[in-house]
């Protein structure tokens, strides 16, 4: 791995060591949390990597081979390829979800019920569209909201279980039986929608999602340590994943000499099941900023990536304006959201340091990525706890490598 001369990148070293010394001092001497894992970058140069923290309990430190859970980060990747096939003319943006998925032809909204008690529905003022699923504006959640009668059917129904009952289609069937939160486009909310994106690629192309990925994306990428299930060959590289449990503290989630991963999931999750690098995110992130192309391969087109990168909520709202979610990825005020990606839309509102047009998200297990085309700046960040929201690290990282820019 080469590693730029910082100040050749417009920053100042010693800043950057600084926040090494932070994550440090304040989260691995203090069990916080288990390890820590930054890659910093400008015009796809790495200017900064950091390990700090065991890969498993006793064990060795983390280093650049340390596969890592990235949840919830699978999710760009999976809008990166709807958009592929956008390009191809399969598909379209506006194209109604019912178009490619016909369970989802007469999905309702709920309107009462539910408990024991049947649902009282009443019909969408407009159909679920595909840019509903990669914006999260479609009415679907997540079982783990604990907000609605809605998303305690999804808890009863299992529905999002990776090794239970569903496949991708069974998944679909499932999630067409339950009704919508709220009428498509008239809210956000965090969701199993890009779960639903991946069926949608899984029916347009053809293609199972995890060779859709491996063929199109992974392997012109030369990603080849990023998968949903982790080889046998490379279990050894997989880090411990832990969870925070009140009174307890930290305890072991998934562990990774016998982790979950290491078995093919049945149900293909397009919304949280990859595990990656840092390295090979930061390819991603590369040629993203590339506008859709690296070392010759090229997976979008620039304009597509344009598109993919504004702000598509509706009235260019922001989430602080149209969430009823519980729980995100981003912080809400002055953040819009593209397709696929939170969108820094109102630096002074966001109230850190960043660049209007800035891209990025973040998973359960407090993995982060951030995309800034005007400074030409990538960022990735990883470990294994969840819940990410418990700590700040996410705001301080940004902060400070903002603060280390000459």
């Amino acid at each position: 791995m080469k590693i730029a001369e910082p100040a050749s990148r417009g920053f100042d070293a010693s800043r950057l060591a600084a926040i090494d010394t932070l994550l440090r001092t304040r989260y691995i001497d203090s069990g916080k949390l288990p390890n820590a894992q930054l890659l910093i970058a400008r015009d796809g140069e790495i200017v900064h990597f950091s390990n700090a923290g065991a890969a498993r309990e006793g064990g060795k430190s983390v280093n650049e081979g340390s596969l890592f859970r990235i949840a919830s980060m699978t999710k760009p990747i999976t809008s990166v390829a709807f958009m592929m096939l956008v390009e191809q003319g399969l598909v379209a943006v506006d194209t109604p979800v019912h178009h490619v998925l016909p369970e989802f032809k007469d999905i309702a909204v709920y309107n009462g019920g539910g408990g024991g008690v049947p649902f009282v529905t009443k019909p969408t003022a407009e159909p679920m569209r595909m840019v509903d699923l990669l914006r999260h504006t479609s009415g679907l959640t997540y079982s783990f909201q604990n907000r609605s009668n809605v998303d305690a059917a999804y808890r009863e129904g299992k529905i999002e279980s990776w090794h239970g009952g569903h496949d991708l289609d069974g998944f679909i069937g499932a999630l067409a039986k339950i009704p919508l939160e709220f009428s498509p486009g008239t809210a956000w909310n965090y969701s199993v929608a890009t779960d639903v994106l991946g069926a949608v690629v899984q029916r347009v192309s053809g293609l199972p999602l995890d060779q859709f990925f491996r063929e199109r994306i992974f392997a012109p990428l030369k990603m080849d340590d990023t998968f949903f299930q982790v080889p046998a060959d490379k279990l050894d590289w997989l880090t411990d994943c832990y969870t925070l449990v009140a009174g307890k503290g930290r305890v072991m989630y998934d562990r990774g000499a016998e982790s979950a991963w290491s078995r093919a999931p049945k149900l293909l999750s397009g919304g949280g099941g990859l595990v990656s690098t840092a390295l090979d995110y930061h390819r991603f992130n590369t040629m993203l900023l590339n506008g859709g192309e690296l070392d010759g391969a090229r997976i979008l087109g620039r304009k597509t990536l344009d598109l993919m990168t504004q702000n598509h909520l509706p009235g260019k709202s922001d989430l602080a304006t149209m969430s009823k979610s519980l729980f995100s990825e981003a912080s809400n005020a002055g953040t819009g959201f593209g397709l696929g990606f939170a969108i820094t839309d109102d630096v002074a509102k966001t109230m850190v340091p960043g660049s209007q047009g800035e891209y990025y998200w973040g998973g359960m297990f407090s993995t982060a990525f951030f995309v800034d085309p005007v400074e030409r700046l990538s960022m990735v960040f990883m470990t294994q706890l969840s819940p990410s929201s418990f700590y700040p690290i996410r705001r301080e990282l940004k902060t400070m490598i903002y603060a280390a820019m000459t």
